[in-house]
């Protein structure tokens, strides 16, 4: 102790002290963080929850914050928030879903009839103009008649190397059973007087002779619908219970990745903050709002032109055009398909329909609704489209863009701060 009494207190710590902890900790950071891109690699098949919780808590922290700005807290604020969408949502599925499966079952019902008119109409005529072009060859020769099927029950036929081959004809049923196949006659049906009571007891005998020999399959089957169901609400709460511990704990969230930086780089994490905010507001809200508008466009032209199945084919467009550029392209594919049925003018006019409001999208929704700071190069899109699906199919494909403009902002701003410029704000 000094003369005073007091301690002496500490003096500054050397700038190589300093600095080997800053490696120290970078180091750490990055170990902490390649462990946890592991843990969430190895952990892909129950990370759906997490990864449906983080979109809708980004889609709805802004009604949240507007309601928690009128004094309600955030706790109500989120209730609130959920009972108005969720409302939302089934009101609109209330009116719309039965039209809906309605015009789903008519196109499932008229499916064989599209197909066979585009067998029969439109391939001919596409190939008979291929071939005036020159594109396509030339009609080939029509083929050997087959050779007649046998008439008996069995027919032998010697082959090349020396085996025999047994085709089955007229007067045997060979069916399938769980031990093999089972030969039955097949004798020709004779005229009987009716009687029900042999009907009725012959089919509830066919029934629980069904029932004996599939009675595990049976078993697995509604085990396992059940099990999808329980899942499916499981799911569906948990996520709606993680968005919310989202939403509630959007301040603590930031607050911790911001002291994961030193003091001085913290202005600049505020800016890199914003930059991938303003990115992703675009590209998943923005994208939302865009399918919907899509979707109501769609429908008003499909209507006005009379396309057949016209609510399908604008729910398919809008959900589609949540992928960029190859959904609008899927999407397009039904709907001139059904209209090349209604005449060539239909599918004319469904087109150039299809065109203008992509490029309504393109020249108008998109720099008013996504903004600058959201915008990626097309070939970045369709490659980080194309790597999505090929690692995680659907799910990759859907996720791919929003993954792709947060490494872009990321990018950007350290590129900017590496030149030394300030930060794009």
């Amino acid at each position: 102790m000094s003369e005073s009494g007091r301690l002496p207190l500490p003096g500054p710590v050397p700038d190589s002290e300093q600095s080997g902890r800053r490696r120290k900790r970078a180091v750490f950071l990055v170990v902490s963080a390649a462990l946890f891109l592991a843990v969430v690699v190895a952990a892909r098949e129950v990370m759906l929850p997490f990864i449906l919780a983080i979109v809708i808590a980004y889609v709805l922290t802004p009604l949240v914050a507007a309601v928690e700005r009128r004094n309600v807290s955030g706790g109500l604020a989120v209730l609130v928030v959920y009972a108005t969408v969720l409302g939302a949502l089934g009101g609109f599925g209330a009116v719309v879903a039965p039209r809906i499966a309605h015009e789903f079952r008519t196109l499932r019902g008229e499916l064989p009839t599209l197909a066979a008119d585009a067998r029969d109409r439109w391939v001919p005529a596409v190939t008979a103009e291929m071939r005036a072009v020159g594109i396509a060859p030339d009609t080939p020769p029509p083929a050997e008649e087959p050779a007649p099927q046998p008439t008996g029950a069995f027919v032998a036929r010697p082959q090349a190397d020396g085996s025999i081959a047994i085709d089955v004809g007229q007067g045997v049923n060979v069916v399938s059973t769980k031990g093999g196949w089972r030969i039955e006659p097949n004798g020709e049906k004779k005229d009987s007087v009716f009687d029900a009571n042999r009907l009725v007891s012959e089919a509830i005998g066919r029934t629980f002779a069904y029932a004996q020999a599939n009675s595990l399959q049976l078993v697995l089957a509604v085990r396992d619908f059940v099990g999808m169901v329980s899942r499916g609400v499981f799911i569906f709460f948990i996520t709606l219970m993680l968005a919310a511990y989202l939403i509630l704990t959007r301040d603590t969230i930031r607050l911790f990745f911001r002291s994961l930086v030193e003091p001085d780089g913290g202005p600049g994490f505020d800016v890199l903050l914003d930059r991938t905010d303003r990115g992703l507001a675009g590209v998943v809200r923005g994208q939302l709002l865009i399918c919907g508008i899509n979707g109501l466009l769609s429908a008003i032209g499909f209507a006005i032109v009379g396309l057949k199945y016209w609510p399908v084919m604008a729910l398919v467009g809008a959900v589609m055009s949540l992928v960029p550029i190859f959904g609008s392209i899927a999407s397009a594919v039904p709907a001139i398909a059904v209209a090349l049925t209604q005449g060539l003018g239909t599918a004319v006019f469904v087109l150039f329909w299809i065109l203008g409001i992509h490029q309504l999208e393109a020249n108008v929704l998109n720099p008013k609704i996504m903004g600058d700071a959201a915008k990626i190069h097309p070939v970045l899109v369709i490659f980080s489209l194309l790597v999505g699906e090929h690692f995680f199919r659907v799910p990759g494909a859907l996720l791919a863009v929003p993954c792709m403009s947060i490494a872009q902002s990321v990018f950007l701003h350290v590129e900017a701060s590496m030149r030394g410029a300030p930060p794009a704000q």
